[in-house]
């Protein structure tokens, strides 16, 4: 299978309609799109680490959640960290694809992953572009400890949360940052809100909004997702070597 072949499979299950107009993802290099696909690496971010690891390890294709190239870039030289990348990529022939906003609408994509992990059930759509996820877990709880589950559950570092004074029964999950969506999951009835970036001003209100929230670390609530792009991957070619590599440098003491 070739880079744009492979790209097409995953453009069919993860269309590009759903991306937000201000993001910028899909095929973001390739010096031949006509290559065949043998290795491919899996990440949530294409950090310069996961760009040597990938030109170390004889890999094809990278294939990542946030794009390697977001903002315009007016040169190709080494003097910017993404355009060096970019040189690094393209001498050692490794194409990436990036799959932003439309992986996080997209069902069974970040948003479907994150609330799997939690183990939330009968989930809908809501808010803004239906992008977040709510539904209900098995039995009741206490914020603590399901405030223990989101931490075991995706291996964060540190959990902060805020106690709306409920019990934990109807929850809301944006992967993330989240912080715009904690009205909207207030309206769709939730009384627990789980993302992995929320406002420090909305976390204080946690009480006076009647919600709980949850802040897991934007990258744990996204990692999951690495996991359906695998599965897609491993679809559309059973034979393809496919690995998924963390990407996270952001350390804790």
């Amino acid at each position: 299978m070739t880079v744009k072949e492979l790209y097409r499979h995953f453009e069919a299950r993860i269309p590009k309609t759903l991306s937000e107009e201000w993001d910028n993802d899909g095929l973001m290099c390739s010096a031949d799109t006509s290559k065949e696909v043998s290795r491919v690496l899996i990440t949530l971010d294409v950090t310069e680490e996961i760009v040597d690891y990938a030109i170390e390890s004889g890999f094809d294709l990278i294939i990542s959640h946030h794009p390697l190239i977001f903002k315009p870039i007016s040169s190709l030289t080494d003097s910017g960290s993404v355009q060096r990348k970019l040189i690094k990529l393209l001498m050692a022939e490794i194409s990436v694809f990036s799959l932003h906003t439309r992986a996080d609408k997209v069902t069974g994509g970040v948003n479907d992953c994150l609330a799997d992990i939690l183990d939330i059930f009968d989930t809908k759509p809501f808010g803004e572009g239906e992008l977040g996820r709510i539904g209900s877990i098995d039995e009741q709880q206490s914020l603590e400890d399901f405030v223990y589950r989101v931490k075991q559950q995706t291996q964060s570092d540190v959990v902060k949360y805020s106690d709306g004074l409920n019990p934990v029964r109807v929850v809301a999950v944006v992967g993330g940052d989240g912080k715009d969506y904690v009205r909207a999951a207030i309206e769709a009835g939730a009384d627990t809100f789980v993302s992995g970036r929320i406002s420090y001003n909305l976390m204080e209100e946690a009480a006076e909004l009647g919600i709980n929230m949850i802040e897991a670390g934007h990258y744990f609530t996204e990692q999951p997702v690495t996991d359906y792009f695998r599965s897609i991957a491993l679809d559309s070619d059973p034979s393809l070597y496919v690995e998924v590599a963390s990407s996270n440098t952001i350390k804790f003491l």
